[in-house]
Parts: C-alpha cells; sequence; structure tokens
C-alpha cells in the first residue's frame, strides 16, 4: 500500500513547517514605510499649524480698528504659532531644534501686520 500523501496547504496560508523569508525588493526609488509615514505626518501637522496662524491673521484684520492692541496681539500670536510649525516639522524629522529655518515662523506676523494696517 502507497503512504496517504500530505495535503498541500493553500499558498496564501502560512505553513509553520515551512516559514518564507521576507524578500527585500531593492528597486531604484522605493521608500520604506518610516520615512514615509514622517513625511506625511510633518506635513499635515506643519499644514493645520500653519492654517491656524493665518486664521489668527484673518481674526486680526477684522479686529475693530480702535482696538490696535488686539490687532498687534493676533498677529504675534499667528508668528508664535508659525514658529511652532516649523519647530513640529522638525521634530518629527529628527533635526536639531535652533536652526535659521524658524525664522521661517514669523512670516505670519509680518505678513499679518503689513495686511491689517495697510
Amino acid at each position: 500500500m502507497s503512504e496517504p500523501q500530505a495535503k498541500k496547504r493553500p499558498r496564501h496560508l502560512m505553513d509553520p513547517d515551512n516559514p518564507r523569508r521576507e524578500v527585500k525588493s531593492q528597486a531604484s526609488g522605493s521608500m520604506h514605510l518610516e520615512p514615509v509615514q514622517k513625511w506625511v505626518l510633518s506635513v499635515l501637522a506643519a499644514t493645520t499649524i500653519v492654517h491656524l496662524a493665518f486664521g489668527l491673521v484673518i481674526a486680526a484684520m477684522y479686529v475693530d480698528d480702535a482696538r490696535t492692541d488686539a490687532q498687534v496681539g493676533l498677529n504675534i500670536l499667528a508668528g508664535a504659532f508659525g514658529v511652532i510649525a516649523v519647530a513640529v516639522f522638525r521634530a518629527i524629522h529628527q533635526f536639531k531644534m535652533l536652526s535659521p529655518w524658524l525664522l521661517l515662523g514669523v512670516v505670519p506676523t509680518f505678513l499679518g501686520l503689513w495686511l491689517t494696517f495697510r
């Protein structure tokens, strides 16, 4: 008598007796998951915070002209949030925090002051 043949498992299931090794692709231009996640997270975070900063600029434009202190205060807060946006972007990518790039975050303040008092 012949031995009964072992039942073959479907290919999509894992065989505990014969585990497969992970095959790593060496295709040029391919990115791993972690850098892509960092870029997506940093762009979303920075964009969200910059929207808040420009919302404060718009709010400063609609404040009564007699309230110059409120207009200036909102524009300064917009610049602070701009600096925070740049810092969050740099922190997610694990760059050093103090950098000339932080000056880019002050742009909403100057733009807001120009738009508010023109």
